[in-house]
């Protein structure tokens, strides 16, 4: 660019920070805020496609993050009412060959590190923890952002990764989050506390009437993470809370006792009441945008909720370069192939949670669907999805 311009980032998370990154690798300078008292990560583990690696490779972290995944053989779906195997389909070098990278799992702490570490290093980017953003103003000579505390921070730019109650958001757009009523709760497990049978290299999720449970192992396969979702008898808030193992288990009576054993084994959950939003035409305006969770929060049922902000953050600098430093150019061409894919990722994972929690007819329909399936056909149906790459990013897909 003829001039460097400067760009703020709001929230520190796997999106806020890779998006400082791909802002950095343009020669933009970065200022991220963060408004907890540091940068870091919260929850248990996180399932990355090839998507997510092929944008960590973009971002220059691919192969420290590969350092520290646990690449899967398999992932499985089990009926958790009899017990049976619904599908499965297989993550080997096939898998590989055809998507041009692994599936993995991953501690939700090691990736945000891996992101993270290469953020703090760029000398383009500088952070401030403890900021709270409070107000924000854009206007044809820039981005204005006011904190809690007084202090003003201005910018040619503004990127709101600040979660599912943005404050950016709330500015751009000012609706609301859609609770979805279903409750997840999440633990690791150490291996000496898995039950052998259940120590797969795979992530697989037992699906039952209104309610699934997930197991994969972490670090190497020292730890186990477990997540499990039902359907809330209750109104529920968005949020974090310390969960109970009595609620589980009024949740997953009449499960098989296979996976049902896991439900007694962790030594503490977090309970999140989750939400998405309904999809929008756009999510920013002038030099403002959004990404991530701030643009397209997304329930747990594809796992693609970090996968889709790391997409976003190399889509993002892939069309400031395309649009030569013209930010609102780029904004706008980000958002125009950012809010269709992102869009069918929020309504394909309501759909599938209604596969996943399917009951009575719903549930044999829905087991003979995968039925004798190849794996060609499942990697056919999912191409969509795991075939997006940097080179490819500013096309719609």
């Amino acid at each position: 660019m003829s001039t460097q311009k400067k760009a703020i980032v709001v929230g520190g998370g796997i999106g806020g920070a890779a998006a400082a990154l791909s802002l950095a690798q343009c020669g933009i300078e970065v200022l991220l805020l963060e408004q907890a008292q540091e940068i870091g990560e919260i929850g248990a583990g996180i399932q990355l496609g090839p998507n997510a690696f092929s944008a960590l490779d973009s971002l220059g972290v691919g192969e420290v993050a590969r350092s520290r995944a646990v690449f899967t053989d398999h992932i499985t779906m089990m009926d958790a009412v009899d017990g049976k195997q619904v599908l499965c389909m297989e993550t080997g070098q096939a898998f590989r060959d055809c998507f041009g990278g692994p599936y993995a799992v991953i501690h939700r702490v090691d990736i945000h590190s891996s992101v993270w570490e290469a953020a703090q290093a760029h000398p383009l980017i500088s952070y401030r923890i403890s900021t709270r953003v409070d107000q924000v103003h854009a206007d044809e000579h820039g981005v204005r952002v006011t904190d809690t505390k007084g202090n003003v921070y201005e910018a040619d730019m503004l990127i709101g990764a600040d979660g599912v109650k943005s404050v950016v958001r709330q500015y751009t757009l000012g609706d609301e989050p859609r609770v979805t009523g279903h409750v997840v709760y999440r633990a690791v497990i150490e291996r000496d506390d898995m039950p052998e049978a259940l120590r797969i290299n795979a992530p697989v999720l037992w699906a039952g009437p209104k309610c699934h449970l997930v197991h994969y192992p972490l670090r190497g396969g020292s730890q186990y993470n477990l997540v499990v979702t039902f359907h809330s008898r209750n109104e529920e808030q968005w949020g974090v809370t310390e969960g109970s193992k009595e609620e589980v288990l009024s949740y997953f009576a009449g499960i098989d006792p296979l996976p049902a054993q896991l439900l007694d084994r962790p030594t503490s959950w977090r309970r999140w009441a989750t939400a998405d939003r309904n999809p929008v035409p756009a999510w920013g305006r002038d030099t403002v945008t959004l990404l991530g969770d701030a643009a397209h929060p997304v329930a747990q049922y594809m796992a693609q909720g970090a996968c889709m902000a790391l997409e976003d953050a190399v889509t993002l600098g892939a069309a400031i370069r395309h649009s030569q430093g013209d930010i609102r150019a780029a904004f706008k061409l980000y958002e125009s192939v950012r809010i269709p894919r992102t869009a069918r990722i929020v309504l394909s994972t309501r759909e599938m949670g209604r596969l996943y929690h399917a009951e009575g007819i719903e549930r044999d329909v829905r087991n003979l669907i995968w039925k004798n399936k190849s794996q060609a056909f499942f990697y056919q149906a999912i191409e969509w999805l795991y075939g997006w790459t940097e080179e490819n990013c500013l096309i719609p897909r």
